[in-house]
């Protein structure tokens, strides 16, 4: 039997590997004999440097670069497997994780270490770049990160403006003619799982900003900062980016790749899927088991489950979801090629118990899979007879 595993991470529990390790033990409890692939998946976010790097054979440098408040923090990005490509999570460099929940004000963060990583990975001399924007803590339109790459950001006086949304709305100019040129040769993908424009009622500001520490009054400044540099930014590149899906991905993080670089934006998982080969993977197998953190309506719309089960639709090959929880209206999944559901709580447990024991719930749950599946087999078998 050939199975395939290839679940998401179980955010603020277990990475996408940690997952396909317990339940490919899970499996190997009941089918010891079984030929199992493990092809960790992300959607841009958290786990995307590992999932891909590991998946190609590839690997992962550190770098120290400067943090979404100003100060050093060791980040971490990839080379793929074909020596060509880069792949950089902007949260290792300008997350939320980084910024103690205390001091969360996205009026004074900055992409600028998410700039340095661009530029390490154009120093190795890598033109390809997938850059996942999940987990921002940053609200600057990316700013910071095309600094980090030459660009000079002055007020009225000719003054560098300083790190952070809110000081854009001092912004006069945008100087691009230190502007790294090797921009030009490269190639970059985005990974993007949010429609939202860069400003208005839908924006970054208004929609992101409250989970990054902005109040109402925050919002208005930082909503207003980013239309004034969007309106200079369009005059400086002669690209209209401000209004375009995805724009205010990752406090603007969206436009700005848009308006400075030739960024394409895409799904994250599909960039993942297509990296990593994962349609000659699937087809040969018997089964897939995917998973994540917790299923419920908002999976239908694209997350990594649905589009693994997608692909291994296309190949008729069964695909069945294992989670850390079951949501309002999981049940949509399934008109979305997943084939069966199963929690990996075989009890009541408060949400901490679940995150505490995560991995030898996977795996528990993995073997109760494989049993379940074993008594269909000796059925099938008897009915063959």
């Amino acid at each position: 039997m050939r199975i395939v595993v290839a679940p998401d991470s179980y955010k603020g529990s277990l990475s996408a590997l940690d997952v396909t390790s317990a339940v490919e033990r899970g499996i190997l409890s009941v089918f010891p004999q079984a030929e199992i692939y493990k092809v960790p998946i992300a959607d841009g976010g958290e786990g995307t440097v590992e999932a891909l790097t590991m998946a190609t054979g590839g690997q992962i440098l550190r770098e120290t670069v400067t943090g979404p408040l100003g100060e050093p923090v060791d980040a971490f990005w990839g080379i793929l497997g074909d020596g060509e490509t880069a792949v950089i999570e902007m949260a290792a460099a300008s997350g939320l994780t980084l910024v103690p929940e205390a001091k969360r004000d996205p009026r004074i963060t900055t992409t600028f270490g998410t700039g340095q990583l661009i530029k390490a990975a154009l120093d190795r001399g890598l033109r390809k770049i997938i850059i996942g924007i999940g987990g921002s803590a940053t609200n600057d339109g990316g700013a910071g990160m095309i600094q980090a790459l030459g660009a000079v950001f002055s007020d009225t006086a000719g003054r560098k403006l300083p790190h952070g949304g809110a000081a854009l709305a001092n912004l006069a100019a945008i100087n691009l003619s230190g502007l790294d040129r090797r921009l030009e040769e490269s190639l970059i993908w985005v990974a993007c799982d949010v429609d939202n424009p860069l400003c208005g009622p839908k924006g970054a500001s208004a929609v992101y900003g409250p989970q990054k520490g902005a109040t109402p009054e925050m919002i208005r400044e930082l909503d207003a900062a980013l239309e004034k540099y969007a309106a200079i930014a369009q005059a400086a590149t002669g690209k209209q980016a401000s209004g375009c899906p995805g724009a205010g991905a990752a406090g603007g993080l969206g436009a700005g790749l848009l308006f400075f670089t030739n960024a394409k934006l895409k799904p994250g998982v599909e960039i993942i899927l297509e990296t990593t080969g994962f349609a000659n993977i699937v087809k040969k197998a018997d089964l897939v088991i995917t998973g994540e953190g917790r299923t419920d309506f908002q999976t239908a719309f694209g997350k990594a489950p649905v589009g693994v089960a997608k692909i291994a639709q296309q190949f008729q090959i069964p695909t069945i979801c294992l989670s850390g929880g079951l949501g309002k209206d999981h049940e949509n999944v399934l008109q979305h090629g997943i084939d069966g559901l199963m929690s990996i709580t075989p009890q009541p447990m408060t949400l901490e118990e679940c995150i505490g024991s995560a991995d030898t719930l996977i795996e528990q749950a993995a073997a109760r899979l494989c049993r379940l599946l074993l008594i269909g087999m000796t059925i099938q078998n008897r009915k063959s007879k």
